[in-house]
Formats: structure tokens, sequence, C-alpha cells
């Protein structure tokens, strides 16, 4: 009887199980051996994949301790692209759930925060309109106007300082990150993710033209966070990072 794929499956991505029963080489031979030095290379494969999408964790608990972790995960959560790039969605919520890391909660957020960074560098290419695009709105249609924003765009909001963290741990010379909320608006507008802290007015502005809401109930949103929420500021935030690709009035 021959080797069922799920079985082979199970058994490629963790490596305290017995080789398949079954499997045989071409020659018609066990091939013990050769599938334990495969599943080898896929582990660690999939382990050296996590550690480029992941540096600051990895940076965070120690390299051997990610390597670690990192086996654990792999074990549990087997990839659902065939490509390496697009490994460890599921690492954040593992984080989550991992209690022997229970004494560092924000692990998680900035796990999101990579994930979202590599997201941005892989997401389609968009042009973004002339800065001077929205004076052509006529200022009657301008409350009513939609926008099609950048495909790389990323808002991630932690109660931690996850951006602070980011560059603690990445960029020389970068200042200790001071405890609190943050929330990381990643773009990509030229071949380069680029990163910052926004307030939670103007994320909440972000978010509402990112669900396809008009101008004027993105303006309220803003609002509804802040009172003093600068329109004029998000505008020229967006058009500045060349987030608006398309306005549709």
């Amino acid at each position: 009887m021959g080797v069922t794929q799920q079985a082979f499956a199970t058994a490629l991505l963790d490596p305290d199980m017995a080789v398949p029963e079954g499997l045989i080489d071409p020659e018609g031979r066990p091939a013990g051996k050769r599938f334990n030095v495969y599943r080898n290379n896929v582990i660690v494969s999939l382990m050296d994949a996590m550690e480029e999408v992941f540096p600051v964790i990895a940076k965070l608990i120690g390299p051997q301790n990610f390597r670690n972790l990192a086996r654990v995960f792999v074990k549990d959560f087997p990839p659902k692209s065939p490509l390496l790039m697009f490994y460890g969605g599921d690492f954040p919520g593992f984080l989550e759930g991992f209690a022997p890391l229970g004494s560092v909660p924000y692990l998680a957020d900035v796990a999101r925060l990579e994930l979202a960074r590599r997201d941005a560098c892989h997401a389609a290419d968009t042009v973004p309109v002339p800065q001077t695009a929205l004076a052509a709105v006529p200022p009657e249609k301008l409350t009513e106007a939609r926008f099609d924003l950048a495909h790389a765009l990323r808002l991630v909001e932690s109660p931690y300082p996850i951006v602070g963290l980011w560059h603690y741990n990445i960029t020389d010379g970068a200042p200790k990150p001071v405890a609190g909320t943050e929330i990381a608006l990643i773009t990509r507008p030229g071949l380069d993710v680029e990163m910052q802290v926004i307030g939670a007015d103007t994320a909440a502005f972000l978010e509402a033209l990112q669900e396809n809401s008009t101008l004027g109930q993105a303006y309220e949103a803003g609002l509804a966070i802040a009172e003093d929420f600068d329109l004029s500021a998000a505008i020229g935030l967006m058009l500045g990072g060349g987030l608006i690709s398309n306005i549709k009035t």
C-alpha cells in the first residue's frame, strides 16, 4: 500500500515522526534516509524564510531561541503558498498563544509589523496621482470623492511602541523606545518600504478611505477620534507619500 499525501505531508514537517510506512525510492528500496534528508532540508528552508521575515523577533528573543521557536511553529503550521517569501502569516497568532513567551506580550504585534512590512514590499505597484490632482476636483464634489489608495499601504496598531522597538533593533543609533501606543503607517512609495507613526485620528481617516468611504465620511471618522483632526495635514500626508492612485468623483 502506498503512502497517502496527508501522511507524507504530516511527517515531512515533524522530525519526531517516523518515516511513513511504505515509502520507497525509485529502486523499490525503503527510502527512510532520503526522506529524512529531504525533511530536514524542508524544515530548515522554512525556518530560514521565517528568519528573513522576522529579524526583530529573532533579535528580541535571541537567534537560537528563534530557531527553536520556528521549528515548533513549522511543525503545526504548514505552508499555504508555494512561495517561501509568503510563509509565516500565522506567526503573530502563534506567539499570542505561546505560554513560555507570555512575559513579552508585545512580540505578537512586532511580528504583525514585520509581516505588514513584508506584504508592503511585495504588494502590486501603483502610480500615484499628481500632487495637484485634488485641486482639479470641483469643490461641490469634493466631499463625495472616493480614493483608490496604494496597494502597499498598511496600518498596524499596538498598545506597545512597535515602531520604536523595530528601529531600536534594526537601525544603528536609534533611540530606546518609549512605552505607549503606536500606530504604524507602512508604505512603499518607491522600491523601499517606509514606516512612520501616525495618530489614531489619521489612522481612522485612512481606514475609512480604504473601505471605500467618501472623503466626507472619512473626515467624520477622523473627527470621531479627535475634534481637532487636521484634514489638510492628512491629505498632505497622502499626496506627499504617493498614497492616492485614483480619485473618483
